[in-house]
């Protein structure tokens, strides 16, 4: 079993950034692809990036923003830049008992409560 925990979410201004961070229990963290997914209000759950063996993105989110890992710290990390109001929503950390990324929410099997960003025009 993992338990995610999600925090660095906030309210920010266009143009702004904000780093977030999910800190996972348990000792096999490295075996697990990680993956952040966002949920607008009214909208359905959509992946934004996702770190298997290497980093994944949407692109609605690509050279803006960054997720990396540190399996030592048992943590995945998504820094956000250049925000947009558009990307206003819940975000939840996700981890798959695999290694091999996927960008669909079903197939992830851990999950986090999530964190909200805000991002003010």
């Amino acid at each position: 079993q993992v338990q995610l925990v999600e925090s660095g979410g906030g309210l920010v201004q266009a143009g702004g950034s904000l780093r977030l961070s999910c800190a996972a229990s348990g000792r096999t963290f490295s075996v697990y692809a990680m993956g952040w997914f966002r949920q607008a209000p009214g909208k359905e759950r959509e992946f934004v990036a996702a770190f298997g063996w290497s980093p994944y993105y949407a692109d609605s989110v690509k050279g803006r923003f960054t997720i990396s890992r540190d399996n030592a710290k048992n943590t995945v990390y998504l820094q956000m830049n250049s925000l947009k109001p558009e990307d206003t929503a819940v975000y939840y950390c996700a981890a798959r008992n695999t290694i091999v990324v996927k960008t669909t929410p079903s197939q992830y099997d851990y999950w986090g409560q999530g964190t909200q960003v805000t991002v003010s025009s």
